[in-house]
């Protein structure tokens, strides 16, 4: 159970439409993230985001060329280069679309669990989640990787979005914490039996 000195003070407590399911996902998301980076203290690694900031910054780049030279030189004189800073933005609008598909699917936390003594590699837990639109199951999918083994363990878990939300929209952490760190032991235990 979570001890009360890790519950959420008065003003941390998120209210939301219980109708919106991008608002459901959202709150269980960032509880997800409160519990492994404020309470149990690891590391947030933002390289998966990284990731996606450097496509937007060079498509972003793009367009800002484009309306620079169109400044300068206007239409008719800039319209090849429009046109190449054009199809460059929406080719890597393509390439974020694809990034988001098939690198992040749906990743909302990477975290690095610090060896104490400094000696080992960090363990790493990736955390994913799914909320379809007019669906009530929230799907929390965590991924282990030992640091020093390199071994990988997944652990998934199915929950109606109600059993963390009282009749107005507040989300109760104090309910969904002990869910994540079931599944955290879940996976720690399945390191010891090996």
């Amino acid at each position: 159970m979570a001890s009360s000195k890790n519950l959420p003070a008065a003003e941390d407590v998120v209210k939301i439409d219980k109708w919106d399911s991008g608002a459901l996902k959202n709150a269980l998301d960032d509880g997800a993230k409160k519990v492994f980076v404020d309470v149990l203290h690891y590391k947030e690694s933002h390289h998966l985001m990284d990731g996606r900031l450097v496509i937007c910054t060079i498509a972003v780049f793009f367009a800002m060329f484009a309306l620079v030279w169109d400044y300068f030189y206007p239409f008719p004189e800039s319209r090849s280069v429009l046109m190449v800073c054009v199809i460059s933005y929406f080719v890597l609008m393509g390439v974020l679309t694809l990034y988001l598909t098939y690198a992040e699917k749906g990743i909302f936390l990477v975290a690095l669990e610090k060896d104490p003594a400094m000696m080992e590699p960090d363990n790493k837990w990736v955390l994913s989640s799914s909320l379809r639109k007019y669906d009530v199951m929230y799907n929390l999918t965590i991924q282990y990787t030992d640091g020093k083994t390199r071994e990988e363990r997944v652990v998934s878990c199915s929950k109606c979005v109600a059993s963390f939300f009282d009749e107005n929209g507040v989300f109760c952490f104090d309910l969904f914490s002990p869910v994540l760190e079931g599944l955290r032991k879940d996976l720690l235990s399945d390191k010891k039996k090996l």
